[in-house]
């Protein structure tokens, strides 16, 4: 009888067990952007790595277009455990206490992706992804988008013509700064409204990647495009920490694994297709494109740069002294 009883429990366990294995682990991954975008394509990898590896134990469900989720609304989902991934831009954790990553949105930080990526694959791009741990949040991984440009709907050859103008940024207390700095009239708003608003005059302008430019199709209600290269815009994949903790082990070394190739997908992309993007928009002509020379890209570093000594207090003097080392960069010499 007892032998009964404890095969009995033994074939339950066992049954519950199969039970439990058929059913997938669903991840939802929200963002922002379009899917035809480096992240938005990234993020379609990283389903497909997780599927294919987990031998579906895992379905990943990727809402792109701010479908889900608005970016204002975003991380407090991931932090309610409504999703469990999202792709939010660097400067969104800023607004949330963790003002390290307002690094990122200092102007003229980098002057290139290799420069870049000196912090972001670095150990200092890891010790910022670990402090968001307090939030509840776990760092997965840096995605590049590419460098910021400007538009308006006249010319932007020199910092003094953005004065008076509108332009939409988003919501980031260095971004506000350093439009300030430039004279225009800084205006917070979500991603998903910022065509409308160019198209109605809401907004004057903006500043934006190719690739977003051309993918949300900014280009046709923009006259004037400036290669300006301001600023970096990178995003962090990130994880709702409670959910991640509470992953077995090998699926959650599959996730990493999965997430791993999809970032080296992603970061291999996204200056191509940031590049593909400006020749599309030059091909329409439905904007202006100007490319600036060395002497008047410095003109708008010499105006910017000084917002990384106003913002010290901020972010943290020491953190903008170690990557000034990892670049090799000094305003000093500017």
């Amino acid at each position: 009888m007892k032998l009964r009883i404890i095969l009995a429990g033994i074939m339950v366990a066992a049954l519950s067990t199969v039970a439990y294995a058929q059913q997938p682990i669903v991840i939802k991954l929200s963002h922002v952007v379009a899917v035809d975008t480096p992240k938005g394509k990234a993020a379609l990898q990283f389903k497909k790595f997780a599927e294919e590896r987990s031998k579906g134990r895992v379905r990943v469900e990727v809402y792109a277009n701010s479908m889900l989720y608005k970016d204002k609304e975003e991380l407090e989902a991931l932090q309610l455990g409504s999703v469990q991934m999202l792709a939010p831009s660097l400067s969104k954790f800023g607004p949330m206490g963790v003002k390290d990553f307002e690094a990122f949105e200092l102007p003229y930080l980098f002057d290139d992706y290799a420069d870049m990526h000196k912090v972001t694959q670095g150990p200092l791009g890891q010790q910022m992804l670990k402090k968001l741990e307090s939030k509840g949040i776990v760092g997965l991984a840096y995605w590049d988008n590419g460098f910021r440009q400007l538009t308006a709907n006249k010319q932007l050859k020199s910092p003094n013509d953005c004065r008076g103008l509108k332009m939409r940024i988003v919501s980031a207390k260095i971004t506000d700064a350093y439009m300030r700095a430039l004279g225009a009239i800084p205006q917070v708003m979500s991603f998903g409204e910022v065509y409308q608003a160019m198209q109605t005059g809401v907004v004057d302008g903006g500043e934006n990647t190719f690739s977003n430019i051309y993918t949300q199709k900014m280009y046709e209600v923009q006259k004037h495009l400036t290669v300006t290269n301001h600023g970096y815009l990178g995003y962090a994949v990130i994880a709702n920490k409670r959910f991640w903790d509470g992953l077995p082990a090998d699926i959650r070394a599959i996730l990493e694994s999965s997430m791993r190739d999809a970032t080296k997908y992603n970061n291999d992309i996204a200056q191509k297709e940031n590049n593909e993007a400006l020749a599309a928009i030059k091909k329409s002509g439905k904007t202006k494109v100007t490319l600036l020379t060395p002497q008047e890209r410095l003109t708008w570093k010499k105006a910017l740069v000084p917002v990384h000594k106003q913002m010290e207090g901020r972010i943290g003097k020491d953190l903008i002294k170690a990557i000034y080392k990892e670049t090799n960069f000094d305003p000093a010499r500017l």
